[in-house]
C-alpha cells in the first residue's frame, strides 16, 4: 500500500509536469505567432521584387544577406561579386589546404547573387518599358 505522502508527492510532480508543459506549449505558440506576423510584414515590404526574391532564397538554399555575408559583399556589384568570388574560391581550394564545404558555400553564394542581379536588372527593364 503506498503511503498518503507518496501520494501527495505523484499528484505533485504531475501537476508540475503539466503546468510546465502548459508554459512551453503557450511559449511556443506565441513565439509562432510572433514570426509568422514578422515574415508577413517582411514579405509585404518587399513586394513583387520581394516574391522572386524568395523564391530564389528558396531555391538556393542561401538568403540574400547570407550570400553577402559570406562573399563580403555590401552592396550588389557585379564586379566586386567576381572579384570576391575568385579570391574566396581559390583560398578554398583544397589542393591548398582549404576546405571544399567552404568552396562550395562560396559557389552557392555567387549564385544567388548573380541571380539577385538578373531579378534586378529584369525589374529595370520592365520599368523602362512602361
Amino acid at each position: 500500500m503506498r503511503s498518503p505522502q507518496k501520494v501527495f508527492q505523484a499528484k505533485y510532480l504531475a501537476q508540475i509536469i503539466v503546468m510546465g508543459a502548459q508554459v512551453v506549449g503557450r511559449a511556443f505558440a506565441r513565439a509562432l505567432r510572433q514570426e509568422f506576423a514578422a515574415s508577413r510584414a517582411a514579405a509585404d515590404a518587399r513586394g513583387r521584387a520581394g516574391h522572386q526574391s524568395a523564391a530564389a532564397s528558396n531555391l538556393s538554399g542561401l538568403s540574400l544577406q547570407e550570400a553577402q555575408q559570406i562573399l563580403n559583399i555590401s552592396k550588389l556589384s557585379a564586379e566586386e561579386i567576381q572579384k570576391n568570388y575568385e579570391h574566396l574560391f581559390k583560398v578554398n581550394d583544397k589542393s591548398v589546404g582549404g576546405s571544399f564545404y567552404l568552396q562550395s558555400k562560396v559557389v552557392r553564394a555567387k549564385e544567388r547573387l548573380d541571380e539577385e542581379l538578373r531579378i534586378q536588372a529584369q525589374e529595370d527593364r520592365e520599368k523602362r518599358q512602361t
